[in-house]
């Protein structure tokens, strides 16, 4: 009987494991050491947690392989071939730079070296019709030389390849006839878009990870079969789905940004289980924050995003933005004397000062053991910390520079921390319109619930939740997704001449692609979703805004007047008077994958003893503080702060004057007091 879901997400210290089973909707978690082949660790961890594969009904996967391949440049050698005269596109990139004013600070080099990027004569006009065909002779001499050169991966770029993809397509089939076994990607498959430097940029990111990502995901899919596994391997991918491994091979580059959209993911369901569907998630671990938003259930949505400056991964993804601030991030005091906290980390080695590996530095970590929020040990015991040598270290790193006490100076790290963090909520909320008085605050990874009620003071966030595992709650997020796919198709035109019969006629190509692509990943069609939505931009913008659409569409009057309202949203500013362009179809494809429910408790009436008693700082003052132990708290069971909430994974803070309550799916709920 086929009733556990498991889902893995591995992080750069810690593989975690979050098991399901589908008859009870209870959950179990188990965490192991990451290892150099992330393989390894997964099958690891399985063992460790006793999962019988055989009864696993599905196996989800968030993975950094694609990420950590990208920054580290271990790639194979990957050739492009343009248009002529467009070799250098992708190294003029749009001639800015991520510091305008740093002269001496050059944009990394791009994925593929000038001498393998070749070109071939073709040209397509802007309408899509073909100017000069393909010179299939030079192409052919470009797949000998490519050949020679022993090249393991190909992205075919051409100019206006978005309007006419036949040129490469042909070309692709030139290249696989002298060379069958290398992956190749064209861009008019992969990014079917306008701007030449970001579809070229994505094509190139796809072709260069692809054998590294089909590789480990075979690799991996096959272990798994041999112990007993028999479904198809789900693989998070940034857009907030999964896919499988079929379509791995020519969307490699929509696993870029696998790990951190689990996250968010899981914030999001977590938050509207608790009756809250505007919500803010503060992951933060032991080196950054990620933090993320959804509106109204949703999660924002950015094409805008990288993983080296300069070189865009165009595909659609969850927004996420991700800061220095963690555990064990460094406090430092700058030139002009002022405190400041990260990006610096000590790292999962040494760590902080109070995991007595030799580092002297002050850490997050080490202000929290100072002030008592956090007691000797962590992860059940297995790290023990040392309050003698945190409180060194806050006193000679902090607290003589400015001539505080070792607990005021331990109070000034975390106000530091926490700015930083409540400026990167900001920029995700009130500068995208947003009012973070009318979110709620979840906050997990490992130090997110030592920090999460700070946060949420300092922005007016009214409740912050606590979920059951905070340390694995980004592992949960694997195990509450779709199978998703996006498909676009450019339609430059004015919304005044926009006819909804030619509208539609374009959704139907996509909606068909969209269709044959999850039925070939073996979903059935009553599982599919397809959401629409139109790229639209007041004439003479070069940035466009998604706007949702109704199937069918049957007035354009209507879809202008839902983009005035959303630029109204998004920028505070709205031109009624203006000319509306259309310039992009979008079709979402969902295919629906059943989801166990979380157990559900009732209250007991229960009321817990605190394991302990000690004395916390808060607000420069000490607190005789109650201890408990998470696995103690029933459904039902309210306390009001200060009170502090060891487990495992985490360690959850309540200040003095808030409420914290506990529901019926065990989340910590807790109404910040202002």
């Amino acid at each position: 009987m086929q009733n556990l879901r498991v889902a893995v997400d591995v992080g750069g210290t810690f593989t975690d494991i979050c098991i399901m089973d589908e008859d009870t909707g209870l959950i179990r978690i188990e965490k192991t050491s990451s290892t150099k082949d992330p393989i390894e660790g997964i099958l690891g961890g399985v063992a460790k947690a006793g999962i019988d594969l055989s009864k696993v009904a599905l196996f989800s996967h968030g993975t950094t392989v694609a990420t950590n391949a990208l920054i580290t440049r271990r790639l194979p050698r990957t050739a492009m071939v343009c248009s002529a005269g467009f070799r250098d596109v992708l190294e003029i990139r749009r001639a800015n730079k991520e510091d305008l004013w740093d002269v001496y600070k050059d944009v990394v080099k791009p994925y593929i070296p000038r001498r393998d990027r070749l070109t071939v004569p073709e040209r397509v006009d802007s309408t899509g019709r073909v100017v000069e065909p393909l010179d299939e002779a030079a192409a052919r001499e470009v797949a000998r030389i490519l050949k020679k050169r022993g090249v393991e991966a190909i992205a075919v770029c051409f100019m206006n390849a978005y309007l006419n993809g036949e040129p490469e397509r042909r070309m692709r089939e030139i290249l696989l006839e002298a060379m069958p076994d290398v992956p190749v990607s064209i861009s008019s498959q992969v990014l079917p878009e306008i701007f030449e430097h970001e579809r070229f940029s994505t094509t190139v990111a796809n072709a260069a990870l692809s054998p590294v990502v089909v590789s480990y995901t075979s690799r991996l899919g096959e272990k798994l079969a041999s112990g007993g596994y028999t479904r198809d391997l789900l693989l998070l991918h940034t857009g907030g789905g999964v896919m499988t491994p079929a379509s791995v091979k020519d969307f490699a580059a929509r696993l870029a940004g696998s790990g951190i959209a689990a996250g968010a993911i899981a914030s999001r369901h977590i938050a509207s289980l608790c009756g809250f569907p505007n919500s803010i998630g503060l992951d933060m671990g032991g080196t950054s924050t990620d933090v993320s938003l959804a509106y109204e259930g949703q999660s924002r949505v950015t094409k805008d995003w990288y993983i080296e400056f300069g070189y865009p991964i165009r595909f659609s993804s969850i927004e996420v933005l991700t800061i220095g601030a963690g555990g064990g991030s460094l406090a430092w005091t700058d030139e002009a004397g002022s405190l400041r906290n990260g990006p610096q980390s000590a790292g999962a080695f040494p760590g902080p000062a109070c995991y007595g590996n030799g580092n002297r530095q002050p850490t997050n970590t080490d202000a929290n053991v100072t002030l008592g929020r956090l007691g000797t040990s962590l992860a059940g015991g297995k790290v023990q910390l040392d309050p003698a040598l945190a409180r060194a270290a806050v006193e000679e790193g902090v607290a003589k520079s400015f001539g505080l006490s070792a607990e005021d100076a331990s109070d000034a790290i975390l106000r530091v921390a926490n700015a930083n963090m409540s400026d990167a909520v900001r920029l995700i909320s009130i500068s995208r319109g947003y009012d973070p008085r009318d979110f709620a605050l979840v906050a997990f990874g490992g130090a997110g619930a030592l920090h999460g009620v700070d946060v949420a003071r300092e922005l007016a966030i009214p409740a912050v939740i606590v979920p059951p595992n905070p340390g694995v709650t980004s592992a949960l997020g694997c195990l509450l997704v779709d199978m998703q796919h996006d498909f676009s198709e450019n339609c430059m035109m004015e919304g005044a001449d926009a006819e909804p019969a030619d509208i539609e006629a374009r959704f139907a190509r996509i909606e068909r692609e969209a269709l044959d692509r999850l039925t070939h990943e073996g979903v059935a069609e009553a599982d599919i979703v397809l959401q629409r939505s139109i790229d639209m931009m007041y004439r003479g913008q070069w940035r466009s805004l998604a706007v949702s659409v109704p199937s069918p569409i049957t007035s354009i009057e209507t879809l202008v007047a839902d983009f005035h309202r959303e630029h109204q949203r998004e920028y505070n500013f709205r031109r009624d008077d203006a000319p509306v362009s259309f310039f992009r179809v979008n079709v979402k494809a969902i295919g629906v994958v059943p989801k166990a429910e979380l157990a559900v408790h009732e209250p007991t009436g229960r009321t817990p003893d605190p394991v302990s008693r000690r004395t916390v700082w808060f607000d420069k003052a000490p607190h005789d503080t109650p201890v408990f132990q998470r696995d103690d708290l029933p459904c039902g069971f309210s306390f009001r702060g200060p009170a502090i909430v060891e487990q495992v994974d985490s360690t959850v803070v309540v200040p003095p004057g808030s409420l914290a309550e506990v529901d019926k799916f065990l989340n910590i709920i807790i109404r910040v007091k202002g």
